[in-house]
């Protein structure tokens, strides 16, 4: 079968050919792969090493897949042959949907939505962890303002959407003066200029000197310093970048601000709990995506032959938008 093959040494991606792979374990599914999505930790697969010890030269990567089931491990209950899937792949095993098959465990499978295999495979890794962000952890159908940092990014440009489908009042974000329009078109009510405004500043006045209720932030850096500085009293925080450090946050202790951390794939090996928060959030997402609600804007579908220079062009940060990658 045809593959994108990682090798660490020369840390490149080369189309290769592989053998078809085989079910690892009695709860594996091996999937005939129709589009994976490329995202920032596909392309930065040079620091899974700690991850993934036994990195060679055949590992393939590749989390967020759109396919069909073609063999079902002895102990897989609810998935057949013929199934429509869709998944976000274990970053710790080494065959992933870069390929025209794929290998995964059923039991983070979710039916796939009524949609394209190319606007499905968009989805994963960026939706389901806004909707584990803003739902799961700051429930946010209860909330009045949310501060987005990097709306114009992956997981800040779902969180918008989901912030605008659960009826936020302010959902304010920064992203620099050319994504302005784009992050509006969105659902966002305010947007701040990076580049040129005192963040903190500008939220205290769109909020009358509250503050936000919630925040997320998306890019990581000093971001989170921002963020938690700009909540309201008793307002909480999810991280997605980094590990949170309260003591570096204006009086957190004083204001009562709750802090919480995300890794949406950390789910695939923390037993059922673990398995359940990524599936639950797939199935919500999988249904605003059908129904209209979620919609993925500069979506460029490449074949696989062109998939290493993508990857490259996202480490690099040289991207707009979502790249599918058709495999038929």
């Amino acid at each position: 079968m045809k593959a994108l093959t990682y090798h660490l040494q020369m840390d490149k991606f080369y189309l290769s050919e592989l053998v078809e792979p085989e079910l690892e374990n009695a709860w594996d599914v091996v999937v005939k792969v129709h589009a994976v999505g490329l995202n920032p930790v596909d392309a930065k697969v040079n620091f899974w090493k700690a991850l993934v010890p036994d990195i060679d030269n055949t590992f393939v990567g590749g989390l967020d897949v759109s396919g069909t089931v073609v063999k079902v491990g002895d102990n897989v209950e609810s998935w057949d042959i013929g199934d429509k899937v869709l998944y976000h792949g274990n970053m710790r095993r080494t065959r992933g949907g870069c390929a025209e098959f794929a290998v995964h465990d059923a039991r983070t499978l979710t039916s796939h939505p009524e949609v394209s295999h190319e606007l499905a495979a968009a989805t994963p890794c960026a939706g389901w962890t806004a909707w584990r962000a803003l739902v799961d952890k700051l429930d946010i159908e209860t909330r009045d303002s949310i501060y987005i940092v990097g709306g114009s990014g992956g997981v800040g440009g779902f969180a918008i959407q989901i912030a605008k489908y659960f009826g936020v009042d302010k959902i304010i974000t920064s992203c620099s003066e050319k994504n302005h329009d784009y992050v509006r078109d969105l659902g966002a009510t305010h947007v701040i200029d990076y580049q040129k405004q005192d963040i903190v500043k500008e939220i205290m006045a769109i909020t009358d000197g509250h503050g936000v209720d919630v925040a997320l932030d998306c890019v990581g850096g000093d971001n989170d310093i921002i963020a938690a500085t700009a909540l309201a009293f008793e307002g909480e925080m999810v991280e997605l970048v980094q590990t949170v450090r309260p003591s570096e946050y204006p009086d957190a202790f004083l204001r009562g601000l709750s802090f919480h951390q995300l890794s949406l794939g950390s789910g695939h090996v923390n037993d059922h709990s673990g398995r359940t928060g990524i599936t639950d959030a797939g199935v919500q997402f999988n249904q605003l995506l059908e129904n209209g609600h979620i919609r993925v804007p500069a979506l460029e579908v490449i074949e696989l032959e062109h998939a290493a220079n993508a990857l490259k062009d996202i480490r690099n940060q040289r991207t707009v938008g979502k790249i599918v990658v058709k495999i038929e």
